[in-house]
């Protein structure tokens, strides 16, 4: 199974250097787990810099994937992650999103670069 962070949603959704790095896990939705954060963040950044008509397209193909929401567990998880790996709220959101759910997380954020089941390609 895979989890594509937000910054790796973002650059296949903008068709950026990177989107052929993600392409493939994403267009994979049988394998592709989505957490609501990265709901939230893409929907929230596409909105901010186009329109709502192209964030509910983004959301709409990102819902094609397992999403898996936040619960208490899974935030408490991430407590603990963001403290032992020094992560913002989000990332280690996702993180332990990821790890719950036995993910390859993909990315491009540098937060994530030398974390263990992390795929990361530099922006």
């Amino acid at each position: 199974m895979n989890l594509v962070d937000s910054s790796g949603w973002l650059e296949y959704f903008a068709n950026g250097k990177n989107a052929d790095f993600f392409a493939p896990i994403i267009e994979d939705t049988q394998n592709l787990v989505v957490s609501t954060i990265n709901i939230y963040e893409v929907y929230k950044r596409i909105l901010q810099q186009t329109s709502e008509n192209k964030a509910i397209e983004a959301i709409s193909a990102m819902r094609q994937a397992h999403t898996i929401d936040v619960s208490s567990g899974l935030a408490l998880f991430a407590a603990r992650l963001s403290q032992q790996l020094k992560l913002p709220m989000a990332d280690s959101i996702i993180l332990a999103t990821a790890r719950t759910m036995h993910c390859i997380l993909w990315t491009q954020d540098s937060d994530f670069e030398r974390i263990k089941g992390v795929k990361y390609i530099k922006k």
